[in-house]
């Protein structure tokens, strides 16, 4: 049952929970009415047991609510142990094109199955992936997250990606929009201005944003000031955003990057972020590590009740899956994950 028909429509901010367990402040900030998902990070993960009873018990609360999680492969991985694949750093498979592309293009393929699938097998719905930002050797938070600096070769290993996260059930989350992977500061801590003309990043770094089409279910802008274009960050810009949707016809959801980073606060308070985040065109908006921010943001954000929020709503409501997922002790038995599992334990280590 989706999230419109199970609970109404999911409103439009995400947000993050203490601990492993829920607490009743959790309980209240998730059954919000401006509540339409929850982000999962390290600390709520024990075991494979304690996260499937954390997911289990957070759609108890809010049923059809979206769980997501940023788990990338490589450095960003947020289960890593009870059995869950170390997935590779995605330069890994980058590497493996320049030397067999079509072999790296199916080792794509296998690790957004195990990565999906092994989330789903315990109650996440979404992993905020894959990084299509191009690496220029510049960026140190995106660095290895990369798959190649040639964006041709970023979008085949994306799709390749994303089919595997289909097969497993799991829709895909594109990041970060236009493009980080020229600047060096990094926006958890920083405000990174990125100082080419529109053209240069429509032509290198925005290409696969464009190039990947439908085959994209939602997308997460980045917190980088792009002065040639826009004053705003890309996730608080009428423009940036008005690119995405007219001129390359995205149609699926926009998250906002975390209100709480550095990138973020040009805007103004977490509400004022917020605000201005889905004013700009984002579909829903982050607030993490910060209950009272997310106490804050859900009192204070005034909720709109038109067209446009109805229609995020239902984009939101189309990232849950629709179908149950096999539990784990039935995924082991499952051949073609099996097989997965062998190409991803084959790359090695991020």
């Amino acid at each position: 049952m989706s999230g419109l028909a199970a609970n109404g429509a999911l409103g439009p901010v995400m947000l993050d929970v203490v601990g492993k367990e829920l607490t009743d402040d959790d309980i209240r900030r998730i059954q919000h009415p401006l509540t339409g998902g929850v982000i999962l990070f390290a600390r709520n993960y024990d075991n494979r047991a304690q996260l499937t009873a954390l997911t289990e018990a957070i759609h108890a609360a809010r049923p059809g609510v979206l769980i997501a999680v940023d788990h990338e492969g490589g450095r960003v991985q947020r289960f890593r142990t009870d059995g869950f694949s170390r997935l590779p750093a995605m330069r890994r498979l980058g590497e493996m094109w320049d030397s067999d592309v079509l072999a790296s293009m199916s080792a794509a393929t296998d690790v957004g199955f195990v990565l999906a699938a092994e989330l789903r097998a315990c109650g996440v719905d979404l992993s905020f992936t894959p990084v299509l930002d191009l690496d220029y050797g510049e960026s140190g938070v995106v660095g290895d997250r990369s798959f190649h600096r040639d964006p041709r070769v970023v979008c085949a290993l994306a799709k390749s990606l994303n089919h595997g996260l289909l097969l497993a059930g799991m829709a895909n989350c594109g990041k970060h929009f236009p493009g980080h992977g020229f600047v060096e500061a990094d926006s958890h801590v920083d405000m990174p201005v990125d100082e080419r003309d529109l053209k240069s990043i429509l032509g290198e770094d925005a290409a696969p944003y464009e190039w990947m089409g439908l085959s994209l279910a939602a997308v997460m802008p980045a917190h980088v000031v792009y002065p040639k274009v826009d004053k705003n960050p890309a996730g608080f810009s009428k423009k940036w955003l008005g690119i995405l949707r007219k001129d390359m016809g995205f149609q699926g959801v926009i998250f906002s990057d975390d209100l709480s980073m550095e990138g973020a606060r040009v805007a103004g308070n977490v509400t004022a972020g917020a605000r201005a985040a889905l004013d700009a065109g984002c579909d829903m908006v982050l607030i993490c590590n910060s209950p009272e921010k997310a106490d804050e943001l859900l009192s204070d954000l005034n909720p709109k009740r038109d067209a446009a929020s109805r229609e995020s709503a239902m984009r939101i409501a189309s990232l849950v899956p629709q179908a149950p997922a096999p539990s784990w002790g039935e995924l082991q038995q499952d051949p073609r994950y099996q097989a997965a599992k062998k190409t991803v334990l084959s790359l090695g280590d991020a």
